[in-house]
């Protein structure tokens, strides 16, 4: 708990001040509670974080040893204090929703996000209503970006003021919605939080250049709804550095959140605007129940979808959107992981009927390993690039996730029986042609 209460915090008595999703909660402590598919990680100390940086490191070295196009997966609670990563996740969601609300005062509530444009001289009149910025400073703002050039600012334009406005020494305001009072956006870092903040940057930038040189693609992994926002937008300022000429970086979509068509498409949208590759992995989700029961809990809004059919749309939504952003500029890949095989064969159809051809590697699929190779082999043989997620490290720690795995939806043993059964009809098949070896 109290590496998710920052020292600044604890010193201004702002920990409370903090929205529900985002705050520290004694039943939550154990974020591995309600966590079946997944590995966690704690926070001790910097050294701790240095050794995880070493591990990966060496599981780069062994991706590149074991197969020409490899992938090595990371998660950045392994790599960064979680008080960082929450505070930071809880900044950048209040920056969207402020956009948001001042689109609803424009009469755009509802709109599709890319759709959403707010008019510029009514948001300069917004700021200073409000008593964020005078109209001549938030004429800076936008000059200095490059932005408003069409009078109008979308939610890339505002998210790409976030860090320049955020550095400023005068504390950004934004308004309380339920208080109408301004508050600061981001409350002040101590030093040894930013010291933080520029190692959890370093380990990446070192894991990235590794990668790179051992011919290896990273897949971020996504993790808790509370420290996602960071986490993705720590990863999309990774590839625009790094994803230049391909796609080195992937970040991870969830397809259970209620907000992952939005944050897909948003990220597609930038980086067509600024010509990187996007990479994507897409999957359901590993924390469902752990997010639904902490949300009942702290009150606030289930980020999750209701239904195990909505996600099922969710995915395919997003999976179709990126396909149709490979068929058109060939600047995006995904990796579709999933033991579905409706999700599967839906990714087939639409290739075949989008022209993406195997051969392109712009698709590629994945699932873990000693699941579901009634799936992964026919794919392999086929042509079509496919990779086993593969769970290391010691015994011990090893372990508890495989039996977390086990026990991970009610569809485990349909799946494990019905592999058994395509394996005796396999057999069944050779005995009868008289190819039992072949």
């Amino acid at each position: 708990l109290s590496s998710r209460t920052s020292a600044a915090e604890k010193e201004m008595g702002g920990a409370e001040k903090r929205e529900k999703r985002y705050r520290a909660h004694q039943g939550f402590g154990d974020h591995h509670g309600g966590v079946t598919s997944a590995h966690t990680y704690f926070y001790a100390d910097e050294a701790k974080c240095d050794q995880h940086m070493e591990t990966f490191l060496h599981c780069i070295d062994a991706s590149s040893g074991s197969s020409d196009d490899g992938f090595s997966a990371i998660k950045l609670t392994a790599l960064a204090r979680p008080q960082f990563l929450v505070r930071l996740s809880e900044v950048l969601v209040k920056w969207r929703r402020f956009f948001h609300q001042m689109a609803a005062e424009q009469g755009q509530a509802g709109r599709a996000v890319l759709d959403t444009k707010l008019e510029l001289e009514k948001l300069q009149d917004a700021l200073a209503n409000f008593g964020i910025a005078s109209k001549a400073e938030s004429q800076q703002w936008f000059t200095g970006e490059n932005l408003g050039t069409s009078s109008t600012v979308d939610l890339l334009d505002w998210n790409s003021l976030f860090d320049s406005r955020t550095k400023l020494s005068r504390p950004l305001l934004i308004p309380n919605r339920k208080t109408g009072q301004l508050e600061p956006l981001l409350s002040r870092f101590s030093e040894e939080e930013e010291l933080q903040m520029k190692r959890v940057l370093q380990r990446m930038d070192v894991l990235v250049k590794r990668a790179m040189e051992k011919g290896v693609r990273l897949m971020v992994d996504a993790e808790q709804s509370y420290f996602q926002p960071a986490i993705s937008h720590l990863t999309v300022e990774t590839q625009r550095r790094f994803n230049k000429s391909q796609p080195i970086i992937y970040n991870t979509y969830q397809c259970y959140l209620k907000e992952a068509y939005n944050n897909v498409t948003g990220d597609v949208e930038r980086s067509r605007r600024e010509g990187w590759h996007f990479g994507t992995k897409l999957v359901r989700g590993a924390y469902m129940e752990q997010e639904r029961e902490r949300a009942a809990q702290m009150g606030y809004e289930d980020p999750i979808n209701p239904t195990y059919e909505k996600t099922n749309e969710m995915y395919h939504r997003c999976l179709d959107y990126v396909l149709e952003e490979i068929k058109h500029s060939r600047k995006a890949s995904v990796m579709v992981a999933s033991h579905n095989e409706d999700t599967v064969k839906f990714t087939l159809r639409r290739m075949m009927e989008l022209g993406i051809h195997p051969s392109d590697k712009k698709v590629c699929f994945g699932q873990l390993l000693g699941m579901c190779d009634q799936i992964t082999f026919p794919l392999g043989q086929a042509g079509f690039p496919v990779y086993k997620y593969v769970p290391y490290g010691p015994v011990n720690e090893v372990l508890p996730y495989l039996s977390r795995r086990a026990q991970e939806n009610r569809g485990f043993m349909q799946r494990a029986n019905r592999e058994r059964d395509l394996l005796w009809k396999e057999v069944k098949r050779r005995l009868l042609t008289g190819n039992l070896f072949s």
